[in-house]
């Protein structure tokens, strides 16, 4: 049932949303045509693809520890890293999208929730090197693999913390002067996603960018995406369907764009 009303949300993203050239918004529109639709290979992106290829062919079983909603696919305790590899990795368009996005807008830290297996995390680390980067993963030995990950694609300069989101993000934001970029993957339920959302609020200035993650995993997390649109704080959303953008930009009238992706 979750899969049927999953699809069906997706049709009605499909026929609903925008290209660039039905968005008036010039932030938008650049932001669209120079970043969301730029498909043109990065140097970095071969070499985190080809290690992509290699965790799916992992036959490692490690003990996953799931804070959150859990997977819609496989969401027992013994998983085979291949398995994973397969079905909790972001999918490569949206990993390089994300990575895009961190190269735009050039983002002096960074902090993703939900390390995974590292894929998406050497993509922010390689999009912008000059960044400090925090990746936050609740399960130790899916962990222990990003870190080898992050490791043998030279992106060993991430700070990798293994803990509870619920524990470690207010800890986090309070250690920030602000909060530049921040990739929420993690806990998909709502009152967890609108607890985080409410923690950033506080640090958050008009050249923030938070992405949350799979904004049509269930009902709770499309009310929690209505929320954070309504918010007075937030000036300009994006939905992409597979995640969504909000911005704080000051001085500009309250928009929400779907854009097809």
């Amino acid at each position: 049932m979750a899969n049927y009303r999953f699809f069906i949300d997706y049709l009605i993203h499909k026929f609903s949303a925008k290209t660039r050239h039905g968005v008036h918004s010039p932030f938008v529109y650049k932001l669209v045509d120079e970043v969301i639709y730029d498909f043109s290979t990065k140097p970095y992106e071969e070499e985190i693809e080809r290690k992509r290829q290699a965790l799916k062919k992992d036959t490692r079983i490690i003990t996953v520890t799931d804070y959150g909603a859990g997977s819609m696919m496989n969401n027992g305790k013994q998983k085979a890293v291949g398995l994973i590899a397969k079905n909790a990795l972001k999918p490569k368009r949206v990993a390089q999208l994300i990575a895009r996005l961190a190269n735009r807008f050039a983002p002096v830290t960074i902090i993703e929730l939900g390390t995974c297996l590292g894929i998406t995390t050497a993509y922010l680390a390689k999009a912008n090197p000059n960044a400090s980067i925090t990746t936050v993963e609740g399960c130790p030995e899916t962990a222990a693999v990003a870190r080898q990950t992050l490791d043998e694609l030279g992106a060993s300069q991430v700070q990798l913390k293994i803990e509870n989101f619920d524990i470690i993000l207010p800890q986090l934001i309070q250690e920030q002067e602000k909060i530049d970029f921040l990739f929420l993957d993690g806990n998909h339920r709502k009152e967890a996603t609108l607890n985080y959302f409410y923690h950033c609020l506080p640090k958050v200035h008009e050249q923030t960018v938070l992405i949350f993650d799979d904004i049509y995993w269930s009902d709770g997390m499309k009310e929690a995406w209505q929320e954070i649109k309504n918010h007075p704080q937030v000036t300009l959303t994006i939905d992409l369907f597979f995640i969504g953008l909000v911005f704080f930009k000051k001085g500009q009238e309250k928009e929400h764009f779907k854009i097809s992706y």
